[in-house]
């Protein structure tokens, strides 16, 4: 049984710090906010599932009932056993023959008020369900249903999946980092002590003989991480050419690595790795020296980031990250997860699910990270918007990989025609609107849209009236126009085209070989 005052100390700090990827609060109320009722149980009982099946499919979580979006703790006003079927809803409302993995479903009183409290860890060994077979992940703060396939993980995915929530025998808190963790809980709530914080972030957990630490907490703030994971480290491999030799060719400028506890790696890795991103020193607008980067360092810095927290620590090898002459490969040990694909990550959307749940939970709560799912975006676009070629992105069963390319994703001939456009000072998205339009091509919205890479109707909106503000983008049809020319030719009014690429009167116009 679990120490209550701590958990309810744990519980009221949860409420405090407000609803996130990994908690969620639901109210036992509805109606009015003059006239407010109980809801019906069954309802709470759906909501109950739901959520805990999400967190379960995606890196654990927290569910709250009898708490309003806004943490105001209202309580629930239910029978003795309307409560009970709630409790019993982590059995009820999932698919007949499944287990979810409960760590805490209790009933408590908070501030007078009655709640429940339901804690669920990652899962490790399968895909969890809704009793109509739905099956939901977490996505930002929502569910949200998804096609996955009931499988079973690899034994391997298990072990790198289960790895970082296990306890460690021997460890204990001398072996870590106070001051950091202490700078850590100030942070997040002040007056939390640094026992109290690896607690409430479900890092440490009190037993008869005293606190016992998870691999999370060790990997995170562990003073001699030697002791605990000889390869926390990164290792640099510059190489000078296109493809790394061997023998009497062998090409390796130099071969370094840092190492440490997770926040320590994080810091390292970034001071060795800056210096190779460096193209040359020159003087900058205000004629002081300035270095131009060849990648933009807040994408390498997320990379480094995002195989650090994602890496498989169960895995004994460690990071590596190669630096060619044209490009620059982060390898991060372990497989791709086998509920994400390469087309998961590159469509963008936010999808993520964490192999290291514990360790990118605390890395999100200290800020160190962004919300969950972001990072490959946020890489992509950075990219994107210094006309960089896009990323590729690899996994075997060994290792996961992100190339990163320091050459422009326009061709020759593309940079060729944008010459002509010099003069104004167009966006990364406007340039690709003007190179879709070439050689006198009309532009659909479709085509725009695609040129942009996005779905965004606020940045199709705002994209397109500059360059007509411009003059630079001619509309060939009104909307009206549009709409009869799609019913007469039956096809989507998206597909129509309605804007030409107007070229400056006063450059020389040429037909551009797309190649």
């Amino acid at each position: 049984m679990p120490d209550i005052l701590i958990l309810q100390e744990r519980i009221k700090n949860s409420i405090l710090v407000g609803e996130s990827d990994f908690r969620e609060f639901k109210s036992a109320l509805e109606g009015r906010p003059d006239n407010k009722k109980p809801r019906l149980a069954k309802k709470i009982c759906e909501d109950i599932g739901e959520a805990l099946v999400a967190f379960s499919n995606t890196d654990g979580g927290e569910l709250v009932i009898g708490v309003e979006d806004d943490t105001t703790i209202t309580g629930i006003p239910h029978s003795e056993s309307d409560i009970e079927m709630m409790l019993n809803a982590v059995n009820s409302h999932v698919l007949h023959g499944q287990e979810l993995p409960i760590v805490y479903k209790l009933k408590l009183t908070i501030e007078n008020k009655i709640i429940l409290f339901f804690q669920v860890e990652k899962g490790t060994s399968e895909i969890y369900q809704l009793p109509d077979g739905r099956v939901v992940i977490r996505k930002d703060k929502r569910t949200v249903p998804v096609r996955i396939k009931n499988l079973q993980f690899e034994q391997q995915e298990t072990k790198s999946r289960e790895y970082d929530r296990q306890f460690v025998d021997g460890a204990i808190v001398g072996d870590l980092d106070i001051l950091l963790i202490q700078n850590l809980a100030d942070n997040y709530i002040k007056g939390l002590t640094a026992e109290r914080y690896l607690q409430q972030l479900g890092l440490a957990q009190y037993a008869t003989n005293g606190l016992r630490l998870t691999r999370a907490a060790v990997l995170l703030f562990a003073k001699d991480i030697q002791r605990w994971h000889p390869r926390s480290q990164v290792r640099f491999i510059k190489i000078n050419g296109t493809e790394l030799l061997s023998g009497e060719r062998y090409n390796v400028i130099s071969d370094e690595f840092v190492q440490g506890n997770i926040y320590e790696l994080i810091i390292k890795s970034w001071e060795m790795m800056r210096p190779y991103l460096a193209y040359k020193t020159e003087f900058g607008a205000d004629s002081r020296f300035e270095q131009r980067y060849i990648y933009p360092e807040d994408a390498c810095r997320e990379a480094v980031l995002n195989a650090i927290a994602h890496r498989d620590y169960y895995n004994s090898n460690g990071i590596e990250v190669h630096i060619y002459n044209d490009r620059l490969e982060l390898k991060s040990p372990g497989a791709l997860l086998s509920t994400l694909t390469i087309n998961d990550l590159e469509a963008l959307d936010n999808r993520h699910e964490s192999r290291n749940a514990k360790i990118t939970y605390v890395l999100k709560v200290s800020k160190l990270m962004r919300e969950m799912g972001e990072g490959m975006k946020r890489i992509f676009t950075l990219m994107a918007q210094n006309e960089l070629q896009k990323p590729k992105l690899y996994s075997n069963t060994v290792w996961f990989t992100i190339t990163l390319f320091n050459k422009s994703d326009f061709t020759q001939t593309q940079q060729d025609f944008l010459r002509l456009f010099s003069d104004y000072d167009l966006s990364s998205v406007q340039k690709r609107i003007l190179v879709a339009g070439m050689n006198g091509k009309e532009l659909s919205q479709a085509d725009i849209y695609h040129a942009m890479n996005t779905k965004d109707r606020d940045t199709y909106d705002k994209e397109i009236t500059s360059l007509r503000n411009q003059n630079l983008l001619q509309q060939i049809r009104t909307n009206f126009q549009a709409k009869n020319f799609a019913y007469h030719n039956k096809i989507e009014k998206s597909r129509v085209p309605r804007f030409v690429v107007q070229v400056p009167p006063d450059k020389h116009i040429r037909t551009y070989k797309i190649i």
